[in-house]
Protein backbone atom coordinates (compact mmCIF):
# COMPACT_ATOMS: atom_id res chain seq x y z
CA UNK A 1 0.00 0.00 0.00
CA UNK A 2 0.99 3.33 -0.44
CA UNK A 3 3.17 4.78 2.88
CA UNK A 4 0.01 7.62 3.46
CA UNK A 5 -2.56 5.36 4.10
CA UNK A 6 -2.82 3.08 7.37
CA UNK A 7 -2.68 -1.00 7.44
CA UNK A 8 -4.04 -2.91 10.29
CA UNK A 9 -0.59 -2.90 11.98
CA UNK A 10 -0.86 1.04 12.05
CA UNK A 11 -4.23 0.74 13.24
CA UNK A 12 -3.42 -1.79 16.03
CA UNK A 13 -0.72 0.46 17.61
CA UNK A 14 -2.65 3.37 17.79
CA UNK A 15 -5.43 1.96 19.66
CA UNK A 16 -3.32 -0.81 21.48
CA UNK A 17 -2.49 1.19 24.36
CA UNK A 18 -6.24 2.06 25.36
CA UNK A 19 -7.30 -1.61 24.68
CA UNK A 20 -4.61 -2.36 27.62
CA UNK A 21 -5.74 -0.51 29.81
CA UNK A 22 -9.14 -1.54 29.11
CA UNK A 23 -8.64 -4.96 29.32
CA UNK A 24 -7.12 -4.24 32.42
CA UNK A 25 -10.05 -2.42 34.33
CA UNK A 26 -12.42 -5.16 32.72
CA UNK A 27 -10.82 -8.04 34.19
CA UNK A 28 -10.82 -5.81 37.32
CA UNK A 29 -14.53 -5.49 37.01
CA UNK A 30 -15.15 -9.38 36.28
CA UNK A 31 -13.37 -10.06 39.26
CA UNK A 32 -15.36 -7.50 41.70
CA UNK A 33 -18.92 -8.70 39.88
CA UNK A 34 -18.04 -12.28 40.36
CA UNK A 35 -16.14 -12.71 43.19
CA UNK A 36 -18.50 -15.53 44.58
CA UNK A 37 -18.35 -17.63 41.75
CA UNK A 38 -14.36 -17.53 40.61
CA UNK A 39 -13.04 -20.73 40.67
CA UNK A 40 -9.54 -22.34 39.05
CA UNK A 41 -9.26 -24.65 36.63
CA UNK A 42 -7.03 -26.91 34.48
CA UNK A 43 -7.42 -25.91 30.86
CA UNK A 44 -5.11 -26.37 27.80
CA UNK A 45 -3.19 -23.34 26.67
CA UNK A 46 -1.60 -22.76 23.62
CA UNK A 47 1.38 -20.59 24.56
CA UNK A 48 2.09 -17.85 21.18
CA UNK A 49 5.38 -16.94 22.68
CA UNK A 50 7.26 -20.14 22.48
CA UNK A 51 6.04 -19.93 18.60
CA UNK A 52 7.90 -19.01 15.90
CA UNK A 53 6.33 -17.70 12.81
CA UNK A 54 7.17 -20.90 10.76
CA UNK A 55 5.46 -22.81 13.82
CA UNK A 56 2.31 -20.18 13.44
CA UNK A 57 2.37 -21.05 9.74
CA UNK A 58 2.69 -25.23 9.92
CA UNK A 59 -0.01 -24.54 12.27
CA UNK A 60 -2.51 -22.42 9.41
CA UNK A 61 -1.31 -24.98 6.57
CA UNK A 62 -2.00 -27.64 8.28
CA UNK A 63 -5.30 -27.06 10.35
CA UNK A 64 -6.66 -24.22 7.73
CA UNK A 65 -9.80 -24.08 10.00
CA UNK A 66 -7.88 -22.66 13.11
CA UNK A 67 -7.47 -19.82 10.86
CA UNK A 68 -10.61 -17.54 12.05
CA UNK A 69 -10.21 -18.04 15.45
CA UNK A 70 -6.23 -16.59 15.21
CA UNK A 71 -7.26 -13.66 12.94
CA UNK A 72 -10.37 -13.04 16.05
CA UNK A 73 -7.60 -12.68 18.87
CA UNK A 74 -5.68 -10.37 16.86
CA UNK A 75 -8.70 -8.45 15.71
CA UNK A 76 -8.18 -9.27 12.42
CA UNK A 77 -10.31 -9.40 9.53
CA UNK A 78 -10.29 -11.41 6.13
CA UNK A 79 -10.57 -7.59 4.39
CA UNK A 80 -7.34 -6.67 6.43
CA UNK A 81 -5.54 -9.79 4.96
CA UNK A 82 -6.48 -8.23 1.75
CA UNK A 83 -5.89 -4.89 1.64
CA UNK A 84 -2.30 -5.34 3.59
CA UNK A 85 -1.44 -9.22 1.81
CA UNK A 86 -3.12 -8.71 -1.50
CA UNK A 87 -4.52 -12.27 -0.86
CA UNK A 88 -8.07 -12.04 -2.42
CA UNK A 89 -11.12 -13.95 -1.39
CA UNK A 90 -10.16 -15.31 1.35
CA UNK A 91 -13.06 -17.64 3.52
CA UNK A 92 -11.64 -17.25 6.70
CA UNK A 93 -14.46 -19.29 7.67
CA UNK A 94 -13.17 -22.31 5.07
CA UNK A 95 -9.80 -20.79 3.74
CA UNK A 96 -8.17 -22.60 1.34
CA UNK A 97 -4.35 -21.27 1.83
CA UNK A 98 -1.24 -21.90 -0.07
CA UNK A 99 1.79 -22.65 1.93
CA UNK A 100 3.20 -19.39 0.69
CA UNK A 101 -0.42 -18.02 1.88
CA UNK A 102 -0.12 -19.17 5.18
CA UNK A 103 3.69 -17.72 5.24
CA UNK A 104 2.42 -14.50 4.95
CA UNK A 105 -0.72 -14.53 6.75
CA UNK A 106 1.51 -16.02 9.82
CA UNK A 107 4.29 -13.18 9.71
CA UNK A 108 1.87 -11.01 9.49
CA UNK A 109 -0.61 -11.83 12.59
CA UNK A 110 2.39 -13.15 14.58
CA UNK A 111 3.44 -9.63 16.25
CA UNK A 112 -0.09 -9.08 17.11
CA UNK A 113 -0.55 -12.57 18.61
CA UNK A 114 -1.10 -12.99 22.52
CA UNK A 115 2.00 -14.59 24.58
CA UNK A 116 -0.86 -17.14 25.33
CA UNK A 117 -4.53 -17.87 24.79
CA UNK A 118 -6.81 -20.99 26.53
CA UNK A 119 -8.01 -22.95 23.62
CA UNK A 120 -12.07 -22.87 24.89
CA UNK A 121 -11.55 -19.08 24.02
CA UNK A 122 -9.91 -19.56 20.86
CA UNK A 123 -12.80 -21.61 19.98
CA UNK A 124 -15.09 -19.67 21.58
CA UNK A 125 -14.43 -16.61 19.24
CA UNK A 126 -14.47 -18.66 16.39
CA UNK A 127 -18.04 -19.82 17.82
CA UNK A 128 -19.03 -15.48 18.16
CA UNK A 129 -17.66 -14.67 14.29
CA UNK A 130 -19.71 -17.66 12.83
CA UNK A 131 -22.84 -17.42 14.39
CA UNK A 132 -22.79 -13.18 13.99
CA UNK A 133 -21.65 -14.44 9.93
CA UNK A 134 -24.54 -17.07 9.93
CA UNK A 135 -27.32 -14.18 11.14
CA UNK A 136 -26.34 -11.83 8.94
CA UNK A 137 -27.05 -14.20 6.07
CA UNK A 138 -30.43 -15.07 7.61
CA UNK A 139 -30.85 -11.24 7.47
CA UNK A 140 -30.25 -10.89 4.30
CA UNK A 141 -31.90 -13.90 2.67
CA UNK A 142 -34.99 -11.61 4.03
CA UNK A 143 -33.64 -9.03 1.53
CA UNK A 144 -33.71 -11.91 -0.86
CA UNK A 145 -37.12 -12.93 0.00
CA UNK A 146 -38.74 -9.92 -0.69
CA UNK A 147 -37.57 -9.95 -4.25
CA UNK A 148 -38.67 -13.38 -5.20
CA UNK A 149 -42.10 -12.43 -4.07
CA UNK A 150 -42.01 -9.82 -6.26
CA UNK A 151 -41.66 -11.52 -9.25
CA UNK A 152 -43.27 -14.08 -7.94
CA UNK A 153 -46.63 -12.03 -7.95
CA UNK A 154 -45.65 -8.93 -9.74
CA UNK A 155 -46.25 -8.25 -13.69
CA UNK A 156 -43.29 -7.89 -14.68
CA UNK A 157 -39.65 -8.87 -13.83
CA UNK A 158 -37.72 -6.89 -10.52
CA UNK A 159 -34.26 -6.93 -10.09
CA UNK A 160 -31.33 -4.27 -8.69
CA UNK A 161 -31.28 -1.16 -10.77
CA UNK A 162 -28.95 1.75 -10.69
CA UNK A 163 -29.96 5.02 -11.71
CA UNK A 164 -28.38 8.76 -11.94
CA UNK A 165 -29.89 11.61 -10.28
CA UNK A 166 -27.95 14.88 -11.29
CA UNK A 167 -24.19 14.15 -10.17
CA UNK A 168 -25.34 11.08 -7.78
CA UNK A 169 -25.60 7.47 -8.34
CA UNK A 170 -28.66 5.38 -6.92
CA UNK A 171 -29.60 2.28 -6.46
CA UNK A 172 -33.08 0.66 -6.06
CA UNK A 173 -33.20 -2.61 -4.35
CA UNK A 174 -35.98 -3.52 -6.82
CA UNK A 175 -36.79 -1.88 -9.84
CA UNK A 176 -39.31 -3.11 -12.75
CA UNK A 177 -38.98 -3.42 -15.94
CA UNK A 178 -35.05 -4.76 -16.40
CA UNK A 179 -34.03 -1.95 -18.63
CA UNK A 180 -35.01 1.23 -19.56
CA UNK A 181 -37.41 3.25 -17.99
CA UNK A 182 -38.16 2.46 -14.46
CA UNK A 183 -42.10 2.17 -13.71
CA UNK A 184 -41.74 1.04 -10.01
CA UNK A 185 -39.20 0.91 -7.83
CA UNK A 186 -39.35 -0.14 -4.58
CA UNK A 187 -36.76 0.52 -1.04
CA UNK A 188 -36.46 -2.81 0.61
CA UNK A 189 -35.40 -1.81 4.42
CA UNK A 190 -34.50 -3.43 7.66
CA UNK A 191 -34.83 -0.91 10.91
CA UNK A 192 -34.20 -3.20 12.94
CA UNK A 193 -33.28 -0.15 16.30
CA UNK A 194 -35.51 2.76 17.27
CA UNK A 195 -32.39 5.33 17.15
CA UNK A 196 -32.15 4.52 13.32
CA UNK A 197 -35.70 5.60 11.91
CA UNK A 198 -34.65 8.99 11.63
CA UNK A 199 -31.67 7.89 8.64
CA UNK A 200 -33.59 5.14 7.11
CA UNK A 201 -37.16 7.42 6.91
CA UNK A 202 -34.76 9.64 5.44
CA UNK A 203 -32.97 7.60 2.90
CA UNK A 204 -36.17 6.15 1.38
CA UNK A 205 -37.80 9.63 1.08
CA UNK A 206 -34.52 10.66 -0.59
CA UNK A 207 -34.00 7.33 -2.91
CA UNK A 208 -38.14 7.88 -3.96
CA UNK A 209 -38.01 12.14 -4.63
CA UNK A 210 -34.51 11.26 -6.82
CA UNK A 211 -36.30 8.37 -8.50
CA UNK A 212 -39.24 10.44 -9.52
CA UNK A 213 -36.82 13.38 -10.31
CA UNK A 214 -35.37 10.80 -13.02
CA UNK A 215 -38.30 9.31 -13.93
CA UNK A 216 -41.31 11.35 -13.05
CA UNK A 217 -44.03 8.62 -14.25
CA UNK A 218 -42.42 6.11 -12.00
CA UNK A 219 -44.29 4.71 -8.79
CA UNK A 220 -42.21 4.32 -5.88
CA UNK A 221 -42.70 1.64 -2.45
CA UNK A 222 -41.07 0.39 0.65
CA UNK A 223 -41.23 -2.72 2.17
CA UNK A 224 -40.07 -2.30 5.52
CA UNK A 225 -38.91 -5.03 8.47
CA UNK A 226 -39.53 -2.91 11.64
CA UNK A 227 -40.17 -5.08 14.76
CA UNK A 228 -41.65 -2.70 16.84
CA UNK A 229 -45.33 -2.89 15.66
CA UNK A 230 -46.74 -0.15 17.87
CA UNK A 231 -44.85 2.33 15.82
CA UNK A 232 -45.66 1.42 12.53
CA UNK A 233 -47.28 4.16 12.38
CA UNK A 234 -44.70 6.35 12.92
CA UNK A 235 -42.74 5.20 10.13
CA UNK A 236 -45.99 5.29 7.96
CA UNK A 237 -46.12 8.72 9.23
CA UNK A 238 -42.59 9.75 8.50
CA UNK A 239 -42.96 8.59 5.34
CA UNK A 240 -46.09 10.41 4.08
CA UNK A 241 -44.73 12.20 0.84
CA UNK A 242 -46.10 12.81 -2.56
CA UNK A 243 -43.20 10.85 -3.55
CA UNK A 244 -43.83 7.75 -2.21
CA UNK A 245 -47.11 5.92 -2.93
CA UNK A 246 -46.92 3.02 -1.26
CA UNK A 247 -45.16 2.09 2.36
CA UNK A 248 -45.52 -1.93 3.56
CA UNK A 249 -44.38 -3.90 6.70
CA UNK A 250 -43.19 -7.52 5.95
CA UNK A 251 -42.00 -10.00 9.03
CA UNK A 252 -39.88 -12.79 8.93
CA UNK A 253 -42.32 -16.09 8.24
CA UNK A 254 -43.44 -16.33 4.07
CA UNK A 255 -46.87 -15.78 4.54
CA UNK A 256 -46.06 -11.59 6.23
CA UNK A 257 -43.56 -11.40 3.53
CA UNK A 258 -46.05 -12.43 0.58
CA UNK A 259 -49.16 -10.81 1.79
CA UNK A 260 -47.44 -7.29 2.47
CA UNK A 261 -46.03 -8.16 -0.85
CA UNK A 262 -49.11 -8.31 -2.63
CA UNK A 263 -50.61 -5.48 -0.59
CA UNK A 264 -47.74 -3.09 -2.09
CA UNK A 265 -48.70 -3.76 -5.67
CA UNK A 266 -52.10 -3.81 -5.52
CA UNK A 267 -51.17 -0.02 -4.29
CA UNK A 268 -48.53 0.65 -6.74
CA UNK A 269 -51.16 -0.47 -9.64
CA UNK A 270 -53.51 1.82 -9.13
Amino acid sequence: MAKDYASQRDYVSWVKGDAEKRQGAVEKALREAFSGFLEVREVDVVVFSEMTARDVAHAISSQPLVLKSLLACCNVAARAIERDLDIKNLDTYAPRVTEAQANMISGYIKPFLPDYVELPVLSGLDRISFMDKEIRKLKGRWEVGVLKALNRFGEGVFRKRKFRAGEEDFEIDAASPEEGEIRIGIDIKRIEARRDIHKRCDEIVNKARNLKATYPGARFGAVIYYPFLAEHVNIQNRLRSAEIDGVVFAAVSAESLENAVKMLLSTLRR
